[in-house]
């Protein structure tokens, strides 16, 4: 398996590069140069396996022969033994027709951790293998950075460094980060929105001699291993509602910001698993929605939302869709990238929107909908729902599609996002974990959201580390030298 950039301009690189360069050095996303095709008979022989096995399945079929098998397993079982429940993202029914697809019993109660956990011992490995500095640099709207922390905390030969928006993100994500002491992560809380901080990382990561001289790698979902780890739940799911409802037909309702959860269920479908249909869920900050239902994509204004990690205008995973929409056409994507760097929006032709709608249903959940959602599900279930799986299950009310049974994705535990559930007049107890982080020290750092600042952070921060390993470099290659002359 080989790895392409969705705007053509590098060769196919390996697994291990891929991972390694993070945003393709022509600033593009990279994608496989192929996706496996399962038939029934493998889905069928695949449908008893433990999540554990069944992700060594599907993730061998893109680390090649890079990852021996055993050692692949050993990592695999490694990351989900992290994992508070045994099926690691069990379902659970709430209705007839509605399944909630439990993606939080991770470290730090989020979706997150099921790709993170594991593309953290993918770092390890590779450092470990090849001899590679490990510098994560990462920008989070809540979730991903107290995942990504957790995924490599205390690790040898990795350090990070996480961006987060001040001020908007919730007090359990913001204590997730910054409670953490060890020295190989930094925190930075900038003057701005998620979409600064995730422009910034592009900048950086675009700026391929500043990303090659401190060894930069990427922990967001323009890691091209985000996607894959994910692609496994959609398999799981399927297969244990299937299993009660038989032959029904199962659509997804996804609560989305950057497009990566979806993606992976789209790459999901693509690969052979039998989705009805695929719900894009939004809340106020609806982007997404509107291209799906407009063929228009355009920033509007920002709106902190009750579900702040969906608080996005631009969704770093959206290019990698227009490749496979445009049929792999790395020029037309290409030219599309470079039409909306230039004028702030790109539009599709009708056509095209056809396409669009016949691969996803979109809807965007305002704020009160969203309150209502949680309220109106306690007092009929008794399960309290997040704000983000809220958006989801009211999407999935609110689209009238004609798959028998939906599986919502409960994509973090309400306890995260107590502020809702206050707003919404309910209460709840804290698990333990999250608990003992209001009595521990915070440690963060304010920097204005620009490139320069954060790009000065950097330095000090990987600097001493990259100059002793470059140290380390130059001297193993002179005593190689010495030995063969």
């Amino acid at each position: 398996m080989k790895y392409v950039s969705t705007r053509g301009g590098i060769a196919p690189v390996g697994f291990t590069e891929g991972v390694l360069m993070g945003l393709a050095d022509d600033g593009g996303l990279l994608v496989p140069d192929h996706l496996p095709q399962l038939s029934s008979d493998t889905l069928e022989r695949w449908r008893g396996l433990s999540y554990q096995d069944l992700t060594l399945e599907l993730f061998s079929l893109f680390t090649g022969d890079e990852i021996p098998r055993s050692e692949l397993k050993a990592m695999i079982n490694e990351s989900y033994a992290t994992f508070r429940h045994p099926e690691v993202t069990p379902v659970r029914r709430l209705s007839d027709d509605l399944y909630l697809l439990e993606l939080f019993h991770g470290p730090t109660f989020a979706f997150k951790d099921v790709a993170l956990q594991l593309l953290g011992n993918v770092y390890s490995y590779i450092s470990q293998q090849t001899g590679s500095i490990i510098h994560i640099l990462g920008a989070t709207s809540g979730d991903t950075g107290a995942s990504a922390i957790a995924g490599v905390r205390g690790k040898p030969g990795v350090r990070i460094c996480i961006l987060y928006p001040e001020g908007r993100v919730s007090k359990v994500q913001e204590l997730q980060m910054t409670t953490i002491a060890d020295e190989n992560v930094l925190n930075l809380a900038i003057d701005g929105t998620f979409d600064d901080a995730q422009r910034i990382i592009k900048e950086l990561f675009g700026d391929v001699a500043f990303k090659q001289r401190y060894h930069l790698r990427a922990i967001n979902s323009i890691n091209i291993v985000r996607i894959l780890a994910q692609i496994t739940y959609y398999f799981y799911a399927y297969f244990r509602v299937t299993e009660q409802q038989g032959s029904a037909k199962i659509a997804f309702s996804v609560p989305t910001g950057n497009f990566g959860d979806l993606f992976a269920g789209y790459l999901a479908g693509r690969m052979g698993l039998p989705i009805e249909r695929l719900i894009l869920a939004t809340n106020e900050n609806d982007i997404l929605v509107r291209f799906v239902q407009e063929g228009e994509y355009r920033p509007a204004a920002f709106r902190g939302t009750y579900s702040p990690s969906m608080d996005i205008q631009v969704a770093s995973n959206f290019e990698r869709y227009l490749y496979y929409l445009y049929g792999e056409d790395v020029g037309k994507v290409s030219g599309l990238m470079t039409e909306f760097r230039a004028q702030g929006f790109l539009n599709v032709p009708s056509a095209d929107q056809e396409r669009v709608r016949a691969d996803f249903e979109a809807h965007s959940v305002q704020n009160d909908a969203c309150l209502d959602t949680i309220r109106q599900t306690y007092q009929d279930t008794g399960y309290l729902l997040d704000p983000h799986t809220a958006c989801a299950v009211a999407a999935a009310g609110a689209q009238g599609t004609e798959a028998g049974v939906t599986i919502a994705l409960a994509t973090a535990h309400p306890a995260k996002f107590n502020e809702a559930i206050l707003l919404a007049g309910l209460e709840q107890s804290f698990p333990p974990e999250i608990g003992a982080l209001f009595n521990l020290p915070q440690r963060q750092q304010l920097s204005p959201a620009t490139s320069e600042a954060i790009a000065g952070r950097l330095r000090e921060f990987f600097g001493a580390a990259t100059d002793a390993a470059q140290l380390r470099e130059e001297l193993l290659l002179g005593e190689r030298n010495r030995v063969s002359g």
